[in-house]
């Protein structure tokens, strides 16, 4: 069994009005890593996930959620 992590990011990006770029400079990283993390071919590392949910004023599990795949 594997662990997915699936996320929000784009939706909660977008409801802020928010860019791809104005997010990574908000969170402290590159656009081509929200870029990834949206497509979900990156894992963030808790900080950033943290940093993500403060952005947008909510917690780490409203965005970030783990899914068991057989």
């Amino acid at each position: 069994m594997k662990i997915y992590t699936t996320n929000k990011v784009k939706e909660h990006r977008e409801i802020a009005g928010l860019t791809q770029t104005e997010l990574a400079e908000r969170v402290g990283t590159k656009r081509i890593t929200i870029a990834s993390l949206e497509r979900e071919k990156y894992e963030p590392s808790v900080g950033l996930a943290m940093r993500i949910a403060k952005t947008f004023n909510c917690a780490v599990e409203d965005i970030f959620t783990e899914v068991n795949k057989d």
